[in-house]
């Protein structure tokens, strides 16, 4: 309730609060997965807040992964731009950069199922961003890492935010985490 946020093109926000709080609830509003009450949600100046879910250019990676069991590496990789109806080159070639970028490239085969922590959070991310877009919404993607596979990832997470540009807001109760991450918390 009368929440007001702004993150500039290109930068980490991360957003902190007590369990319970409606950290999540908020990213599904701004991704377009819930409506919210009241409020607008904008982007580059345009009003998105009725605009469908894929419509609104935004990646999303819920705390689960939402991975689908019986989908490969690659098949989770390509699984935006086919629902966006993209060429089969050009999946391919997003396929490719994306396995690159995350080191992934050697479980394109493989089934999720079986994946350790680290490699299934690559996939989640790589499927958010296979499609290119301008902002990257994160709910507590790192809280069920050990200690080694975190530290990985903090700079898996800063690496992918400076090639790509794209604009993050990543939800979190660790302080350390907003300390390594954030431009703004």
């Amino acid at each position: 309730e009368n929440a007001s946020l702004r993150v500039e093109a290109g930068e980490y926000a991360i957003l902190m609060g007590r369990t319970g709080s409606g950290k999540t609830s908020l990213l599904e509003v701004i991704c377009g997965l819930r409506g919210g009450a009241s409020g607008r949600i904008l982007l580059r100046g345009s009003d998105v807040t009725r605009w469908d879910p894929a419509d609104r250019q935004m990646g999303y990676v819920p705390q689960d992964l939402a991975l689908f069991p019986t989908l490969t590496v690659r098949e989770h990789l390509a699984f935006a731009l086919s629902l966006r109806r993209v060429a089969p080159k050009l999946i391919q070639e997003r396929v490719d950069e994306m396995s690159a970028l995350l080191g992934i490239g050697h479980l394109l085969t493989r089934r999720v199922a079986g994946l350790s922590g680290g490699e299934a959070q690559r996939v989640a991310l790589g499927r958010a961003l296979a499609f290119h877009p301008s902002v990257l919404l994160l709910d507590e993607p790192l809280s069920a890492l050990d200690e080694a596979t975190r530290e990985e990832m903090y700079r898996l997470l800063r690496q992918l935010q400076e090639k790509t540009g794209v604009t993050t807001l990543h939800v979190t109760h660790s302080r350390a985490e907003a300390r390594r991450l954030a431009d703004r918390l």
